[in-house]
């Protein structure tokens, strides 16, 4: 795979992440934006919007004193706000002679494969007919159980199911930054940013912790990923031209098939499994299912289908992956396994608790 910034002229399908405060602070950016993505279009290139900003500009167009807290003024926010951001899309893009199609989208929606194929599928058609979905959060309909987090969660998890090779992640810091403040232009080691947090927002939802974390998640389908600001003049055009700008993060390790991304990235898990060290070193070889000999524990309640985090003895989170059994089946029979004092019929015993199919190691 050809390393560098270079390698992003090549980049065919992107994903671009907008968030609220680039778009409230900078009223061109849109403008600028379908400015670049027309020429970049042009040159053979297909564009994905994840844009946050409807809560921001429904809440003012609903005569919302200030933002607000509850649930219920947020969804309706969100309903009144996203026709007029959409709006500024379709007037920008239409300049150009591009179309934009609205995509609304909740955790739910990724997390069931049915629905996660059908997305795929018309987004697939959208970019194919050369449109320019915008992809926003359906936060008309969201709680707490079926959100995304942030919309730069959102952008790393819908990156594999368009097989995008490029998120970019625009923000209004110029990239990821170190302890003096200064722009790391490869970000090669994630510890960096986590003892540092020198950018600011590092600790907010949607901040820049946040991005790295989209951006490293991204990196594992196998696409690249750029955190930049939002106000730079043409950054579309800079980026996608190799230049120094933001800061780059390449795909690490083999990349990950969108089945397996999507276990470890989009499904939440439902509880945790307890694993021996000698079942750790068999997983971390990467040719081994869990078997039930292995599990010293479970944490949780979960059923046989869920996801689930793999702890290894203290605690450290290794891998995810689909359980066979539910959290009960699971502690029961392993409990029976290591007690020779309790009776376990043969036929009761399964072969595997998650299936390497079912299984993903973490970073």
């Amino acid at each position: 795979m050809e390393a560098g910034r270079k390698a992003l002229a090549r980049a065919r399908r992107i994903i671009v992440k907008i968030g609220s405060n680039a778009l409230a602070d900078h009223p061109e950016l849109i403008p600028g934006l379908a400015e670049d993505i027309a020429e970049l279009s042009a040159r053979g290139a297909s564009f994905l919007i994840v844009s946050s900003g409807a809560v921001a500009l429904g809440w003012r167009q609903l005569g919302y004193r200030k933002r607000p807290r509850e649930i219920p003024q947020l969804q309706a926010s969100a309903a009144a706000g996203q026709s007029l951001l959409m709006n500024r899309y379709a007037e920008a893009f239409n300049v150009h002679g591009l179309r934009v199609a609205q995509v609304l989208l909740t955790h739910s929606d990724l997390a069931k494969r049915t629905s996660l194929n059908n997305a795929r599928a018309s987004l697939g058609a959208l970019l194919d007919a050369r449109a320019v979905p915008i992809v926003n959060e359906n936060d008309t309909v969201s709680t707490e159980e079926i959100r995304f987090g942030d919309n730069d969660q959102l952008a790393a998890m819908v990156t594999p199911l368009v097989n995008a090779d490029l998120l970019v992640l625009l923000s209004n810091v110029e990239g990821v930054l170190d302890e003096n403040g200064e722009r790391i232009p490869l970000f090669a080691a994630a510890a960096e940013v986590f003892e540092h947090r020198a950018a600011e927002g590092a600790q907010g939802r949607g901040g820049i912790m946040s991005k790295v974390d989209a951006a490293r998640t991204a990196c594992r389908s196998g696409a690249r990923a750029i955190v930049a600001r939002a106000a730079t003049p043409h950054v579309l055009r800079q980026i996608l031209d190799g230049e120094d700008v933001g800061t780059l993060f390449e795909p690490r390790g083999n990349a990950l098939r969108a089945r397996k991304h999507w276990i470890a990235f989009t499904l939440r898990p439902r509880g945790a499994i307890v694993i021996d060290q000698g079942a750790v070193l068999a997983l971390q070889s990467g040719k081994k299912s869990l078997l039930p000999i292995g599990v010293l524990g479970v944490r949780g309640h979960f059923d046989p289908g869920d996801a689930v985090r793999i702890l290894a003895p203290g605690g450290d989170d290794i891998a995810r992956g689909l359980s066979r059994l539910s959290s009960l089946e699971v502690a029961r029979i392993s409990g029976a396994l290591r007690d020779a004092h309790v009776p376990l019929d043969p036929k009761e015993a399964p072969d595997v608790v998650v299936h390497k199919d079912d299984l993903v190691l973490l970073d």
